[in-house]
């Protein structure tokens, strides 16, 4: 059986937090969408379209825009183990 490596891929990812400045990155980098913030929840959710329908994200997850310009949540350890901060 062969063994693959996943290739080096720089994504942009905002934390989701119930703060002005999270969800106002969160905005600004999905503004071409229908992301929804759910107030009626508390915490607070996000739902986001994704290639694989709509998701709902909790306080507390990543929400990735990937290499094709394609959004979708993380959970935080998920995302601790799979990326790394990059500079630039």
């Amino acid at each position: 059986m062969a063994k693959y490596r996943k290739k080096p891929v720089v994504v942009e990812a905002v934390l989701f937090e119930d703060t002005l400045e999270s969800i106002t990155a969160i905005a600004e980098m999905t503004r071409d969408t229908t992301t929804q913030i759910d107030y009626g929840h508390d915490p607070i959710t996000l739902r986001i379209p994704t290639l694989e329908g709509v998701m709902t994200a909790q306080v507390g997850d990543y929400i990735i825009r990937g290499f094709e310009g394609e959004f979708y949540p993380c959970k935080p350890e998920i995302f601790e183990k799979t990326y790394e901060k990059v500079e630039g």
